[in-house]
Formats: structure tokens, sequence, C-alpha cells
């Protein structure tokens, strides 16, 4: 029996989504899911909806909830790790703070300042996840979905070497769909490349039975004048590749956009998104947890289920996954995880080598790098100056703020995550 474990499984929506397509697999229908979270009621609401999943499918998994770890951990061959610490009310700080010294985010979970301070207060965690895994479940291979994910998974593979770790996002996938829905060609038809960074990879090859898409898509924007109030259409038009995130993530990444007015307006920019969408994440949680119906239909879109299921099964697939930079992008820093075409099977994982990218991507995902670089050394040797070189280094801050109001800025973030942040870093 497959035993299939899930951190952070009070992330309702994520989980039933996930079980949802597990389930949908003929051979996973027997698997063994166990659902850990630290929150009791998040738990049950989970646990529930796992048993209401399978019921609709006539199916019997064994479900176990457990809020003990160790427990949950223990013979396990697969653990999806999507947890969040701090939740909501950290998050809301990550913006609060940062706003009342006038900079402005959007997403703020992968680079930024948002995105140091999420690593940093995940990375205990991570520590404790790595080291249980170490004595309960050896083999198993670690599926993150936490971000934010490249810092997640260097972080990871700096203090659990051993650790078999996938980092796991399915911003690649919806991108080319939202690209085949511009240009109006089948998902299915298409063929593609990816590299880069987790947030900030690049389409670096788009065909349809041989034929490149860049031509079409280009006649669609020259079409469309909406579409060039998108912000990775602008970064499109000016570095030649796409970008694989949303405007939203993608205007914060880099120092061109969120400085400027005019451009915020140009190019729709939503200051603040995350929080909306956190907002409305607790809002579809409380219907779940009050009984509302579910939306059951598998689409399979998310890697883990695939995953999952090609190393159960044999069946080779394809993905795109973040792993360490060990010879897969040429022209990025050794080490510090990519983003890169995967091939999975019963065999495990293979990540394939990429060459290196166009300069002016490899010029553009660089600071990216930096910004993570620093914040994973920052955690493991515990100095508190590396964060605020992070926050210097970070391409939306630097154009915003002067670096007497970074330090600040930290010092503030620093005096509110408090005893989230490793012991080090808390003064």
């Amino acid at each position: 029996m497959t035993t299939i474990v899930f951190l952070g499984a009070g992330s309702v929506v994520f989980t039933r989504q996930l079980i949802t397509d597990i389930l949908g697999f003929p051979e996973l229908t027997g698997a063994r899911l166990v659902l850990h979270d630290i929150d009791p009621g998040r738990l049950a609401t989970a646990s529930s909806v796992a048993g209401r999943i399978a019921d609709a499918y006539g199916v019997r998994p064994e479900v176990v909830a457990t809020l003990d770890r160790r427990a949950a951990l223990d013979g396990a061959d697969f653990v999806i790790n999507a947890i969040q610490v701090g939740g909501y009310p950290a998050t809301r700080t990550d913006f609060d703070v940062p706003a009342r010294f006038g900079l402005r985010q959007t997403i703020g979970d992968t680079i930024g300042v948002g995105g140091i301070f999420r690593g940093l207060r995940t990375f205990p965690v991570l520590d404790a996840i790595a080291a249980d895994m170490a004595r309960l479940c050896p083999d198993a291979w670690l599926l993150n979905y936490t971000n934010p994910m490249a810092m997640n998974v260097t972080y990871l593979a700096r203090v659990a070497p051993r650790l078999k770790v996938l980092g796991l996002c399915h911003s690649v996938h919806w991108t080319i769909r939202g690209l085949c829905d511009i240009v109006g060609v089948p998902f299915g038809d298409v063929e593609f490349d990816s590299a880069g960074v987790n947030h900030q990879a690049w389409i670096l090859r788009w065909q349809r039975n041989g034929t490149d898409l860049y031509p079409a898509l280009d006649a669609a924007i020259e079409a469309d004048p909406q579409l060039r109030r998108r912000v990775r259409v602008d970064m499109y038009r000016r570095l030649g590749y796409y970008p694989t995130e949303t405007s939203e993530h993608s205007a914060e990444y880099v120092p061109w956009y969120l400085h400027h007015d005019a451009e915020i307006a140009r190019l729709r920019i939503p200051v603040g998104e995350y929080l909306t969408v956190s907002e409305n994440n607790l809002a579809e949680y409380a219907a779940i947890r009050d009984g509302a119906p579910l939306d059951l239909e598998s689409d399979t879109t998310e890697y883990a289920p695939q995953v999952i299921h090609s190393m159960v099964t044999g069946t080779p697939r394809r993905i795109v996954a973040n792993v360490p930079n060990n010879g897969l992008i040429d022209n990025l820093p050794h080490g510090f995880a990519v983003e890169v075409p995967t091939l999975v099977d019963a065999t495990g994982a293979r990540p394939q080598p990429m060459g290196a990218l166009p300069p002016q991507l490899a010029a553009v995902n660089r600071p990216y790098v930096s910004v993570g670089e620093l914040t994973v050394e920052a955690a493991l040797t515990g100095d508190p100056r590396l964060v605020r070189h992070a926050a210097m280094a970070d391409p939306n801050t630097a154009a915003t703020l002067t670096v007497d109001a970074i330090e600040q800025m930290c010092d503030a973030l620093t005096r509110a995550h408090g005893p989230l942040l490793p012991e080090g870093l808390r003064a």
C-alpha cells in the first residue's frame, strides 16, 4: 500500500484538489492518505473532505488524520508539503509593515521582503521535517509546494542533502494553457520547453507540429491593446521570451514597475493582491467546513499526483520541477534551485540539463538568485546582517527604498515575526 502524507493538510482547498486527482488514478484508490496539520479544526475539516471525495468516487482509501507529525511521517512513501508558517496573520504582517515604509508588493511569497521573511519563518520547520523524515521514512520523496519555493528547495539541499526533494509548481502548466487560449490552439497539441527559476522561468520553445507559435502570439498582441497592458506581455516584448508566472507575481521581481504610479496604471498591477487571495481562501475554507458542495472534477493538472502515479506504476511523464542547479543551467549559480523539465518514472526523477539561458534572461534571474542565496545563508549562519543584505539586493525593494529605510523595515519585520524566525535572527 502506498502511503501519501499531507503536511499542512489544513490548506483544505489545495488538499481537496490533490486528493481528487490522486483518487482519479485507479492504481491509487487503495492508497493510505495521512493528513497532518497543527490546527485541530482544519485537520478535522480536511479529514471530512477526504472522506467525502472517497465516497463520491466509490473508493476506499485508508484515511488517517493526526496532529502528530512524527506519527504521520512514519513509513511514508511520499510527503506533500503545503505548510504556511504563521498563516494569514504572518502574511498580513509581510504586507502591512513594508507598506508603512512605502514599499509595494503584489504577492510577497517568492523574493522581496515578503519572500525573505516567509522563507526565514519556514526554514526552522523544514529542519524538523527533514530530521523526522531521515529517521522515519528516509526513502520517501518530499514533494514541496510551500513558498518561497526556490529558497526552500535550496535550503533543504544544504541542510539535508540526502533527502529526495522535488519542488512542484503549476505556473508553467497554466502559462502554456493561457498562451494556447490566446492564439487559439489546443493545449494537447503543443510542445514546449521552459527553464529559469520558480515564478521567473521562461518559455524557451513553444511549438505545434514543429511550427513556432511565438509569431502567432506577436500577432495577437499587436491586434489587442489590452494584451499589451499585462506585465508579462510587456516583459516578453522587451526580453523576447515569455515569463512563466502571472503579471501580479512578475511585477514584484524586477525594479521596473511597482515604483512608478504610471506603470501601475498602465499595466493594471493589483498592489496587495495576495491579501485578497488569502481572504478568499479563508472564505472558501469556511464554506467547505460548513458543508458546501465540493468541486470533485479531477483534471490531474497538479504535478504531485502525477509524480506519485509515475513512480508507483512506472508510467513515464515529463513535468517541470525545482531542483538544485547541478549542471542544469550553465549561466545561473551552482547549487541554487532552478526550474527545469524533469522526467519521472519508477526509477525516480531525472532533471534535464538545459544549457545556457539567453543572456538577457539569465541577467534578470541573477538578482532573484542573489536574494535567495543571501536569505538561505542568513538562516544557516545566524547572521542578521545577511537578511538586510538580501533585502538590499532585492530589485523592487532597492528601487523603492533608501538603505536606511530597508534596515528599519527589516528591524520592524523581525520584531513583528519574533519567535517564528530562526533563533539567531530574532534580534
